[in-house]
């Protein structure tokens, strides 16, 4: 059997989440995720794909969320029409969360070539567009849970994850052409959900595969246990220690899923009294439009009656138009913003933290995983002065973080959901995670037991071939787009952007006149030297 697997994303960082099967007479796709984090890393979504897509003959997604489906409508307009399948859930979020990405992706490119005009470089085009973004789901097929179903002879069943309404583990068949050979065993985790997470049954999945790949985003790291009467009461601590001495609370939250769940804590809080007469606005179309699916598959959910129940709109304020969340600049203190995106690289929080973050006011609170790079990881380490849409920002503001929300498994998670998949017979791939994350779940898996050759951690664009028996084997001599080492960490992009900050505000620290021409005259010949 020859089967062969490459990693396009999520491998040695978390997003961009594409996994390339290709087997003697097909090639397949399990997600098609779009980059986040620094902007070497965020270039790949404009670089070509490291495969053809006219030559894709489908694609399985795990779930909604950006990272794992983002790149879907370019994978089309760039020459794939075979059909995508995903569960009802998951269409019905990305009929949402697909134009509001290309809209983003509209937006963004408008305002960098405006800048781009000044500067007398070229004018680029965005990813894709909104309607890009529309014309590609007309090819998206809906399946069910724990079903298996046969696409062009491979056999694929769809567990649930337990991460976001829809999220899926995907498990494969592939058969061999030797009657003699037994099939090939795959599992791809997807993101997989924390235990007795509110709304989702636990992570599921069965037993015995001969590959499983696995995210490993919190590999190394624990949550204390807490119930959701505790978790509500760490958010209603949080709450009340942003709207402190007349402060203001934003909070960045990832549209789908973990806006749903803090809303329903909220509406909870308030409705037992805990939390008196605080506006909350919810300034996300998208996380509107999410909350509206969310009510559509009530019945698919868990614990959601206290939600459905108590999404009492007298108490919640949502903004839909552009004008309607400028409108909240005037609000300087006694409420909640709630904006996207989580890591607040793009949407209106970012708006929200340059009207507001310069005060002492206002608190932002980080509810989920802030990829390396991002916005949202920058102001977790503390950054005081960001650039946003080229212009500085001093953070005066404070900034804190709550994890109890997080859609993720944490370390022993993760540990147990794979102990629980053995036999694991040939290979365990730990990806979606960063390069520090998947190796502390590594070491820990090693120290219960599973057989250190048969764990690896790739990076992006590894192939490996796979074999039913065997360990599988990586390819030698391959391309790779980028290295692991810039990847990691802050990249020259980071670097730079801090570095202007530091030379405004040496300049203006200097005395006078003389004292800045002699630091210009410093730069310039540095420059010189380097060059």
């Amino acid at each position: 059997m020859d089967v062969r697997l490459k990693f396009c994303g999520a491998a040695g960082i978390v997003t961009g989440s594409c996994y390339l099967v290709q087997t003697a007479g097909h090639k397949f796709l399990v997600d098609c995720g779009m980059f986040q984090g620094t902007k070497t890393v965020r270039s790949l979504n404009y670089d070509g794909f490291p495969f053809d897509p006219a030559e894709i003959d489908f694609v399985l997604l795990t779930h909604a969320h950006i990272d794992h489906s983002g790149l879907l409508p370019k994978l089309y307009k760039q020459g794939f029409n075979g059909p995508t399948y995903m569960t009802e859930p998951t269409k019905d979020l990305l009929a949402a969360m697909l134009p509001d990405s290309g809209h983003i992706q509209e937006m963004d490119v408008m305002n960098l070539n405006r800048r781009n005009a000044r500067r007398g470089k070229p004018q680029i085009e965005p990813i894709y567009t909104q309607e890009d973004a529309q014309a590609c789901q007309d090819y998206f097929e809906p399946v069910p849970f724990e079903e298996w179903m046969t696409i062009e002879g491979i056999r694929a069943k769809f567990w649930n994850a337990g991460h976001i309404l829809g999220s899926s583990s995907i498990a494969l068949e592939i058969p061999s052409d030797d009657p003699d050979e037994k099939n090939l065993r795959l599992l791809f985790s997807g993101d997989l959900g924390p235990d007795h997470k509110l709304f989702y049954p636990d992570p599921a999945a069965s037993s015995d595969y001969d590959y499983v790949i696995s995210e490993s985003t919190y590999g190394g790291r624990n949550r204390p246990d807490v119930t959701p009467d505790e978790k509500r009461q760490t958010l209603l601590e949080e709450i009340q220690l942003g709207l402190k001495d007349n402060g203001l609370l934003l909070i960045p939250s990832f549209a789908v899923e973990r806006t749903q769940e803090l809303l329903a804590d909220i509406l909870i809080l308030q409705h037992t009294g805990q939390l008196h007469d605080v506006p909350v606005f919810l300034d996300s179309p998208l996380a509107i439009k999410a909350t509206e699916v969310f009510v559509k598959h009530a019945g698919d959910l868990e614990d959601i009656e206290n939600f459905v129940d108590k999404l009492d709109t007298s108490r919640i304020h949502f903004t839909q138009s552009v004008e309607e969340s400028k409108g909240l600049n005037r609000i300087k203190s006694g409420a909640i913003i709630m904006a996207g995106s989580g890591m607040c690289d793009a949407g209106r929080i970012r708006h929200h933290i340059k009207n507001h973050m310069w005060r002492t006011n206002t608190t932002l609170l980080l509810v989920g995983f802030q990829a390396e790079g991002s916005l949202g990881r920058l102001l977790s380490n503390g950054a005081t002065k960001v650039r946003i849409q080229g212009e500085e920002i001093r953070i005066r503001g404070k900034v804190r973080q709550l994890e109890t929300y997080s859609g993720h498994a944490d370390g022993d998670e993760l540990i147990e959901w794979i102990l629980e998949r053995q036999p694991i017979r040939h290979g365990l791939f730990l990806c979606h995670g960063e390069q520090q994350a998947s190796e502390a779940l590594k070491a820990d898996l090693i120290a219960k037991g599973l057989p250190e050759k048969m764990i690896t951690v790739p990076a992006i664009d590894d192939e490996v071939n796979l074999k039913v028996e065997g360990v599988a084997e990586y390819a030698p001599n391959i391309k790779h787009r980028v290295q692991q080492c810039d990847v990691c960490g802050w990249d020259a992009h980071n670097e730079f952007a801090e570095l202007q900050i530091d030379l405004k505000e040496a300049f203006d620290k200097l005395a006078d006149e003389k004292a800045r021409r002699a630091l210009a005259r410093r730069i310039k010949r540095a420059l010189e030297a380097a060059e």
